[in-house]
């Protein structure tokens, strides 16, 4: 056995190998943030900028990041869901008087129609933005993402209950939402 090949699999960081560490960092989990992200944003290139935001944190506090894959990828996501948290918000203060408009407007129920089609996409991601950013992160990890509840309660370091909880009611606020796009009662 070399000594190099004890040296690469330390978990140490040096100040040398900072590009290095946060090389592997990218080349490991870009694939799962991607998933996540794409789920999150509503375009692909939201999901690309979130990503590059993730790892541009990452960067720069590399200090913070625990050592261990697990533990890395939960840094990851946790960054990343912050991120998208903060996104949301703004845009929640700018999209006030968008919403109120699409909250009135009826749905048409043809799916043929590309129209109807867009429209009821926008619902959707209108609906799951009515949502805390915590309850969305979970509603979609679990719903879009596949993941179970103890995985998802691991990555945001809560407990499996508070998970069925956000999970049970984003599903309520998500119908509800849904049906005052369509028109429905609440």
């Amino acid at each position: 056995m070399s000594g190099q090949h004890i040296a690469r699999a330390l978990p140490v960081v040096v100040a040398g190998n900072r590009a290095e560490r946060l090389t592997d960092l990218f080349d490991v989990h870009y694939a799962r943030l991607y998933r996540l992200a794409r789920r999150l944003a509503p375009s692909t290139d939201d999901a690309l900028d979130l990503v590059q935001e993730t790892f541009l944190r990452a960067a720069q506090f590399p200090k913070s990041i625990p050592l261990g894959a697990a533990n890395e990828e939960a840094w990851l996501v946790r960054v990343l869901i912050n991120i998208r948290r903060d996104q949301w918000r703004k845009r929640s203060v700018r999209d006030r008087h968008d919403k109120a408009i699409l909250r009135g407007s009826r749905l048409a129920s043809d799916g043929r129609d590309p129209e109807a089609v867009l429209i009821a996409r926008t619902a959707v991601w209108q609906a799951l933005d009515i949502l805390p950013p915590r309850r969305r992160a979970i509603v979609v990890m679990y719903e879009l993402e596949g993941l179970a509840i103890p995985a998802i309660a691991s990555l945001l370091g809560i407990s499996a209950i508070t998970v069925r909880w956000h999970l049970s009611t984003g599903r309520h606020k998500l119908t509800d939402a849904l049906k005052a796009y369509l028109g429905g009662s609440r």
